[in-house]
């Protein structure tokens, strides 16, 4: 009887730093460490090295638990022991690590591919401030925020877990994404006055985006008091001013569109009221089968709904129930926007934002790129990391828009514990 062959990832530590003392023969030891060295790994021509990728791959792993670790394929680690004894750099294959080293399926929550372009990356330099801070391998840094991530609310856990399923759904660059946006009168908010959209699919390889903005004519002068008045100001096209009946039709149409090219992902920002307005007998979308919790694998089919002020949540290390606007999230993740509250404009910029974020690194990865050595305990930059989490510490100014109203001749107020520096060193 032939036994099933078992792929899945391997634990990056168990392969760089333990694999070569397994091996029964010496003289195995010193090439296996040679293709496995930082250096090596992110050349061109290194026997791993993938078409189309600037550097190394590995992968990122969520574990049951939600701690994170980085990690080689089951495939690259036959393929390193097939390649060594191909080119006669071993006499016989080499074994493989133990089978108890092998996280399979049943073990991970997900797993996405992740690059490192240069050797520096590989080994997680970061610079903070004005100090460099050098680990010796990445999973220094994961083992930091996985201390920070121990007893944290489960609500940022759950949130942690979507970002991670968007990402690996994203990349694989099927089916169609749609971000949708309603504006209503803010005197009655029954009474819908706009609808905008933006799409992104794939043909042959390439990114399909389209956009659109829907005026309601019959409610054209319904002004609003409270909210800004945006509805001429659609910034990606041109607005299309229609009757009640064909604003359903239309919107209806749209839906029954997205699906025919499998499973369509419904994007939103706080996606509560905009839900509701789909199902409103204004709109009138039947929604059967929506799903609001992402799949694991990708599905042929289905609807399954997005909420980007929960993806920002969870980059920013919330979990809690502060969810940011869409302004604010855009202004974080440096997207310009103008004439919000037009459905349209905002449509478009939830897309961005996904885009953004889904595109990126790994949750913790992307956090540090975009706000490097922000989730310092705030005044207690020393303090242990354990439950400390991995909130993102934002300025005041990046806060508020008329902080620099407030800041006068002075300047923006500084934290001077971000600026630490050793006791034995002198301050300039």
């Amino acid at each position: 009887m032939v036994s099933p062959v078992v792929t899945g990832y391997y634990r990056y530590t168990d392969i760089f730093f333990e694999w070569h003392q397994a091996l029964p023969n010496p003289e195995d030891r010193s090439p296996l460490k040679a293709i496995l060295a930082q250096d090596a790994f992110v050349h061109p021509d290194h026997p791993l090295h993938k078409e189309g990728v600037e550097g190394a791959e590995l992968y990122l792993g969520t574990l049951q638990n939600f701690e994170s670790r980085l990690l080689f394929s089951s495939a690259q680690v036959e393929y390193i022991r097939y390649w060594l004894h191909a080119v006669q750099l071993t006499k016989d294959l080499i074994p493989l690590p133990y089978s108890d080293c092998l996280l399979t399926e049943s073990n991970l929550r997900h797993v996405s591919p992740v690059h490192f372009k240069t050797r520096e990356a590989l080994r997680t330099t970061l610079k903070v401030n004005r100090h460099l801070i050098m680990t010796s391998c990445p999973k220094q840094q994961i083992e930091k925020n996985n201390k920070r991530l121990k007893g944290v609310d489960p609500t940022l856990n759950a949130r942690r877990d979507i970002f991670e399923r968007v990402r690996s759904l994203w990349t694989q660059q099927q089916g169609t994404w749609c971000a949708l946006d309603f504006e209503a009168w803010d005197r009655d908010h029954t009474l819908l006055t706009e609808f905008g959209w933006s799409t992104v699919r794939w043909d042959c390889g390439s990114k399909v985006e389209e956009q659109g903005h829907l005026i309601v004519k019959e409610r054209r002068y319904y002004t609003n008091s409270f909210v800004s008045n945006n509805r001429d100001h659609f910034s990606f096209g041109k607005s299309e001013e229609v009757n009640k009946a064909t604003f359903k039709r239309r919107i209806q149409a749209l839906i029954e569109e997205c699906k025919k090219s499998g499973p369509l992902f419904l994007i939103f920002h706080d996606n509560n009221q905009d839900i509701k307005y789909l199902k409103s007998k204004d709109v009138d979308v039947q929604l059967p089968d929506v799903v609001f919790l992402l799949p694991d694998v990708l599905p042929k089919d289905g609807i399954f709904v997005l909420d980007t002020s929960d993806l920002f949540a969870a980059l920013e290390g919330e979990g809690g129930g502060n969810r940011r606007s869409l302004e604010r999230v855009c202004r974080h993740l440096q997207i310009s926007t103008s004439h919000l509250h037009n459905a349209g404009n905002d449509a478009h910029y939830t897309m961005l934002a996904l885009m953004s974020m889904a595109s990126g690194e790994p949750i913790d990865m992307q956090r540090e790129r975009r706000w490097p050595n922000r989730t310092s305990t705030s005044g207690a930059p020393n303090a242990p990391l354990n439950g400390a989490g991995v909130r993102v510490h934002f300025d005041p100014w990046e806060e508020d828009d008329d902080f620099s109203d407030q800041e006068g001749v002075c300047g923006p107020a500084v934290d001077i514990s971000r600026f630490k520096v050793d006791s034995d060193e002198e301050t300039p």
